[in-house]
């Protein structure tokens, strides 16, 4: 059984039906932390995980991504500061009941990012600017 550590020692909580996977990108640039980081954030942000919900074990993501223990553990470690996530030791690591906070200028950044990502990916399959702005309407 699984418990959130809002809830330890009070009902038990079954593992998220929907598993998170998380998703980076070698070639970006963005430190591997970095992108496991704001993966979560992100996920965390459009309700693809919800409070309560289980994170993968750091060993798990880090085999699962191929990156360096250390590396996912980073990445866990500023979840946790942040208040996102918290780790029970022994039980796992959970989504937080508090929302990340993220300023104006944040989201301004994050957006201009994924933007630039999508746009790339729509040129590295040869969609053209008219094509991608036709979609977008």
């Amino acid at each position: 059984m699984y418990y959130t550590p809002s809830t330890l020692g009070q009902r038990p909580v079954p593992p998220s039906p929907r598993p998170f996977r998380f998703h980076i990108d070698p070639k970006s640039g963005v430190p591997f932390y970095r992108q496991i980081l704001e993966s979560v954030l992100l996920a965390v942000g459009d309700g693809r995980l919800l409070p309560g919900d289980r994170l993968p074990t750091v060993r798990a993501a880090a085999v699962d991504l191929a990156v360096n223990l250390n590396t996912a553990a980073r990445a866990y470690r500023e979840l946790e500061i942040r208040g996102v996530v918290t780790t029970q030791q022994g039980v796992g690591t959970f989504v937080s009941d508090r929302r990340p906070d993220v300023g104006a200028v944040e989201r301004e950044r994050r957006l201009d990012a994924l933007v630039e990502e999508f746009l790339a990916r729509a040129g590295g399959l040869g969609f053209g600017a008219g094509e991608v702005a036709r979609a977008l309407a």
